[in-house]
């Protein structure tokens, strides 16, 4: 449920950060660090813990534990609430508080790490995969990046276009899913193919095994259009880009 879950830095690091600022704050003070596997953790069988820091947002959290620690026959632990600091710089859209999902927010439009040099790949086009959901903005960033001089390649048009009458897709989509799915001009119907695999994954498997391949193929063709045009950056529209 965490915003933008691809942004959060591995466990090693996070764990080095807070061992660094612990360190910092009070050199003497002794801690053990411990990567939880599930939302309690040790909270709710070891037997030395004391007391339990939460916030506000947190104290419920905090209640759990202790009943879970009845359960396993322990004693409760102490809650100490502590208040949330403000985030002064907060943006509208982002929570007062300083909190990490706000951060991952800022880093969108930034340059993570440089570009992986890779002998196999040409260096222009440089290609950047837009991917998400219905609804997520792709077709905004998209028509942005197309204004700023992107070549833009839409993978639904593409997923159009193999399936008209000639189209790589329309003879094995035909012959895998029968007649029944042509209209009376010989197109495909897309609705009726969509009733026959919506909710039968084997069906499904069977015509994005024959569909994305050329989807894909496509899109190759397409990107090399965009290098005869001499773009230096091609942009590959796609809601399941990795699939």
């Amino acid at each position: 449920d965490k915003v933008l879950p691809e942004l959060i830095e591995p466990y090693e690091l996070r764990a080095a950060k807070l061992r660094e600022f612990l360190e910092d704050v009070k050199p003497s003070l002794c801690y053990d660090i411990v990567p939880l596997a599930d939302p309690f953790g040790p909270s709710i069988t070891d037997p030395d813990l004391q007391c339990l820091v939460v916030s506000e947002e947190t104290r419920r959290g905090g209640e759990a534990v202790n009943k879970k620690r009845l359960e396993n026959g322990l004693p409760e632990l102490a809650l100490h609430e502590i208040q949330l600091m403000k985030d002064p710089d907060h943006s509208q859209n982002e929570e007062e508080k300083i909190s990490s999902s706000s951060l991952r927010q800022r880093l969108l439009g930034t340059l993570l790490q440089p570009p992986r040099q890779d002998p196999a790949l040409p260096l222009r086009p440089y290609v950047i995969g837009l991917t998400g959901g219905t609804g997520s903005g792709k077709t905004s960033i998209a028509k942005l990046l197309g204004h700023l001089g992107a070549f833009v390649i839409d993978a639904d048009k593409l997923g159009h276009a193999v399936y008209v009458p000639g189209g790589p897709a329309y003879e094995p989509v035909v012959a895998a899913f029968g007649a029944e799915i042509l209209n009376k001009d010989g197109t495909i119907n897309r609705k009726v193919l969509g009733a026959k695999v919506f909710g039968n994954q084997e069906r499904l498997k069977s015509l994005t095994d024959i569909v994305w391949p050329e989807i894909a193929q496509m899109a190759k063709e397409r990107v090399r259009e965009a290098d005869a045009q001499g773009k230096a950056v091609c942009v590959l529209d796609a809601a399941v880009l990795l699939e």
